[in-house]
């Protein structure tokens, strides 16, 4: 039995991962986390990871940026490994991340699911095999309630992206302050927010006379809840210490 710990677990996204272990025989919430400590009748809750007493096999995390520096403690002093599924994080958090993870095993993505990772990498082989003939943009769509922007997933298909193109690209996220052509080496990242859009990406490789658009759309929450808990399972298996992601998870399927 896989006993795990929520952080986050009154949200949108952590009642969806409680609604998926209730149905999942082989895993037990052990507690959860939540800011304001609203009861669940399933698990305990508590306000802050620090008043947890008990352990766990792991933890996955759908809540804020600002819930890292406790969950890393909790991690570090009970070596619990962490599901990272949260965005938004500053420069000097993710240093945070990468120095905690040298110590325990830490799963992060920009994206849990997995039809958005197998997206990168298709974006990727465009983007190598497409070079400097044809212009980089992304447009992601969300719900109004989310935050940060760009999204974290935006963020990532504009890096898979990087990673091919035979330049140093820019990113550039706005334009309404420059009026001037579009430079040559830009990745232009535009983020829509209304309604209840659970998530949309769209990159499109604007040539001469062509145009390809590589897209995802999530219809629900569930891939994402479904793809951490998956995460939480490689990581139990994996053990070792180290920063991981989709990456290395869709590895071990493919």
């Amino acid at each position: 039995m896989l006993k795990l710990l929520i952080s986050g677990c009154n949200g949108h996204m952590g009642r969806v991962v409680v609604q998926i272990c209730r149905e999942t025989e082989d895993i037990e919430v052990s507690a959860g986390f939540d800011l304001l400590g609203q009861e669940n009748e399933d698990f305990p809750v508590f306000s802050s990871p620090a008043s947890y007493p008990g352990r766990a096999d792991v933890l996955v995390d759908f809540s804020a940026p600002a819930a890292l520096p406790a969950l890393l403690e909790l991690g570090l002093e009970r070596r619990i490994p962490l599901v990272l599924a949260t965005t938004g994080y500053s420069p000097e958090q993710l240093e945070q991340i990468q120095a905690a993870a040298r110590e325990i095993p830490i799963f992060r993505s920009g994206n849990m699911s997995l039809g958005v990772n197998v997206l990168a990498g298709l974006v990727k082989k465009a983007a190598a095999a497409l070079g400097e003939d044809f212009d980089v943009e992304i447009v992601e769509r969300h719900h109004h309630r989310k935050v940060d922007a760009p999204s974290g997933t935006a963020l990532m298909l504009a890096e898979a992206a990087a990673q091919a193109l035979p330049y140093e690209p820019e990113y550039i996220y706005e334009r309404q302050s420059v009026r001037k052509p579009r430079g040559r080496r830009e990745i232009g990242i535009s983020s829509v927010r209304g309604g209840n859009i659970v998530g949309d990406h769209e990159v499109i490789f604007a040539g001469r006379d062509e145009v390809i658009e590589l897209k995802h759309s999530a219809m629900s929450r569930e891939v994402f809840a479904s793809g951490a808990l998956r995460a939480a399972r490689f990581l139990v298996e994996v053990q070792a210490p180290g920063l991981y992601s989709m990456t290395d998870l869709v590895g071990t399927i493919l």
